[in-house]
Parts: C-alpha cells; structure tokens; sequence
C-alpha cells in the first residue's frame, strides 16, 4: 500500500464521497485508478494498478510535480532504474503541456517478487502535430531507433486515425526493461490491426481476427473507441519489436458487463486460460450485479511474443459513478 499511496501523491486522500478535484482519463469515472489482471497458461496472475498522481491544487504543472516527487520517493524504495526515464524526460514533460495527461504510474505486483513500476507518457503533449517526432526521438535515446521505421509503416498509415497514444517505460535495469509504443487505431477494422501486428517479430497475426471477434462481436469497423496496438521493444531488439498486443475497448462493445464477462470467459477458453482466475479478480472489484452496468470491464488485450504472451483484463473501480447499461448491443 505504501508503493500506491506515494504514486496517488497528495490527491490519494480525496475522499470518494465527493467529485474528484482533477478529472483524470486513467478512468471513464475520472477515479485516478485502474486495475488489470494478466493472465498466462500455468502462471499465477500478475495485478496490475494504472495511476495517475494529482497534486493538492491540481492542474498540469501541480501534477507533474506532484509525479515527479513521487517517483523520487518511489526512488528510494524501490531501487528503480530510472536512466531511460532520465533520456527522455525532457521530451515529455515540457514546462507548458499541451495535454492534460503527462504522465501515469503501473504498478506491478506479481507473487514472490518485488513489485514494479512503469511509467506511461504522452507523446501528444507538445501538440498531436509533434507526436511522431516526439515518439521517433525518445526511440533514438532510449536505443531504438532502428525500430521506428517499421512502426511507421505497419500502424501508422491512415492519417489523422492511427495515432501515437503512450510512451512507456518500465523502471526497472535494462537487461529486462520494456520500452513500449502505444498507437491507437480509430474507425479501425480487422485489415488495419492485423497489418498493424504485423510490425512484431514472430507474432501469430492470423489470432487477429478471433480476438477482435470474441471481445468485440465483430470483425467490422470499430467506430466507437479505437482499438489498441502496443509494440514492445527489449534489450537486444535491433530493429523490430518483440511483442505485440491488441486492446479491444471492450466497454464500448457490449450492452453490459455481464455480456462483457462471457465474452471475456470465451477469450479464457480460446487460449486455455483458467477462467476461475477471472471471476476471482472480477469478484474483488465488482460492488454491484453485473447487469446493472457497463463498463467495469473495460478493455481487454491479447498479449503476444515476448516477454509474456497471454491475456489481459482491465477493470474499473467505479470509485465515482457507473455507467447504465445500453438497451442494445452496439457490436455488428
């Protein structure tokens, strides 16, 4: 709890009785919060938490601050790495951002180990003009730069609706330290996100299609919520990524979450996951019958290639309000 505390920062104890004082994007309540369980065949799951740290009076700068006093607590702690945040903290955290989102925390908890911390930038905030040359510029100091090109050619090739979403990096020594490339893919279809898929070395892009179609309930245009490609990049990746995921917003797909839970138990099944493992976590989060609501279970993701290939669950704590559930499916 200590770890959580001083990545919320001076916000963390704005009670939940009452609006959030910044209305943060991590969630679609604005709670400064979301939880993710990863799954993986014969692992136990790793817990995920996304966090955005706000500051007393909080506004853009106030944030910032407040994350970077954080991460130099978290510094001492934890013991993190931090050099590749170093080369790149110039990049994404300019004294007048453009967004309101500079940057978050995940925290990674994982049994018998120590837990871990990433940091999620954003690559729009000097201007979604500058997004690209940001993104290219922190791949070239972080040491992969020869791996830009074959983004830019597989995910990045509709303008104005494939865009660079999050920067990431984890915090931890460079030898097993994930730098990570976010592109989101608006109005997308199956043919735009396999292609996109493509850009990873050894990724079995023919799951593609299934994944879309049992998260999403179709393989058509996804016109609501973009979907999500992360590309990871690991120590010794010259010019390609490792690993490839997709994130189906699977919210925005479902009339509820009851709907949104078979469809995930479908995913468990698809890929010999235990579903048992879900309903437990789905259980600690969810304060109310899962028909009365939409959006608990918030996006999905398909992991694959290196390091962990498998499936991931995103879930909302609902801290501040929920979302009706709609009166029909909006998947076709």
């Amino acid at each position: 709890m200590g770890l959580l505390a001083d990545a919320l920062g001076p916000g963390g104890l704005h009670p939940i009785s009452t609006r959030p004082a910044w209305p943060s994007d991590v969630a679609d309540d604005h709670t400064p919060v979301e939880f993710s369980a990863a799954f993986a065949a014969g692992e136990a799951p790793t817990v995920r938490t996304i966090v955005e740290t706000t500051a007393t009076r909080p506004s853009r700068a106030a944030n910032t601050a407040a994350a970077l006093a954080a991460l130099d607590r978290m510094k001492h702690r934890e013991n993190l790495d931090t050099r590749r945040f170093d080369a790149v903290r110039n990049l994404f955290l300019p004294d007048d951002p453009e967004r309101d989102f500079t940057f978050w925390y995940s925290l990674v908890f994982r049994p018998d180990a120590t837990p871990e911390v990433k940091v999620y930038l954003n690559p729009e905030v000097r201007g979604e003009a500058a997004a690209e040359d940001v993104v290219r510029e922190a791949l070239e100091r972080t040491g992969f730069a020869a791996g830009f090109p074959v983004l830019r050619a597989n995910a990045v090739t509709r303008p104005g609706l494939d865009k660079y979403s999050f920067f990431a990096l984890d915090l931890v020594e460079q030898r097993r330290a994930r730098v990570k490339v976010y592109i989101s893919h608006h109005a997308a279809d199956v043919t735009d996100v396999t292609r996109a898929a493509k850009a990873a070395r050894g990724v079995d892009v023919d799951r593609v299609p299934d994944f879309c179609l049992l998260t999403g309930g179709s393989t058509g245009t996804f016109d609501r919520r973009p979907l999500i490609s992360s590309y990871t990049f690991l120590d010794g990746d010259a010019d390609v990524p490792s690993g490839y995921s997709l994130y189906v917003p699977i919210r925005d797909y479902v009339t509820d979450d009851e709907e949104a839970r078979r469809r995930v138990l479908a995913v468990m099944d698809k890929y010999d996951l235990d579903p048992t493992q879900f309903d437990n976590a789905l259980r600690t989060i969810a304060r109310r019958p899962l028909d009365e609501g939409v959006g608990l279970i918030a996006h999905v993701s398909l992991r694959m290639g290196r390091p962990r290939p498998g499936v991931t669950v995103y879930l909302s704590s609902e801290a501040y309000d929920m979302a009706s559930p709609r009166s029909i499916s909006l998947a076709g």
